[in-house]
């Protein structure tokens, strides 16, 4: 189910950027099916995996994969500043993840 998380977070990142650069009614159009696509892969998560934790490493991956787009494809500024939030970011994300547990290991259902 992790795997469902970080496809989500990919089909993020193009929305994300599709909703600041998108131009024509294709783009707009694949910007809006990233949309359905992310949410879909990302509420089927978290039916079986901790919500709270899914969420965030969702927006994570998301604004990670976000900021790297917008500097490595569209040429944006970077500084070391950024560099610093974005290791914050992963730091909070990673400690999350390791002290939320799984559902099923905690006698939840598979749904």
């Amino acid at each position: 189910m992790w795997f469902l998380v970080i496809v989500a977070g990919i089909f993020e990142v193009g929305w994300a950027t599709g909703l600041k650069y998108a131009s024509t009614p294709l783009q707009w159009s694949l910007t809006a099916i990233g949309i359905v696509i992310s949410f879909t892969l990302l509420v089927r998560a978290a039916t079986v995996l901790p919500t709270s934790t899914v969420y965030a490493i969702f927006v994570a991956l998301g604004t990670v994969g976000t900021v790297f787009v917008d500097i490595f494809v569209f040429g944006a500024a970077f500084n070391v500043w950024m560099l610093l939030f974005i290791l914050l970011l992963l730091v909070g994300v990673l400690g999350l993840k390791l002290v939320t547990g799984d559902k099923r290991a905690e006698g939840g259902t598979d749904v």
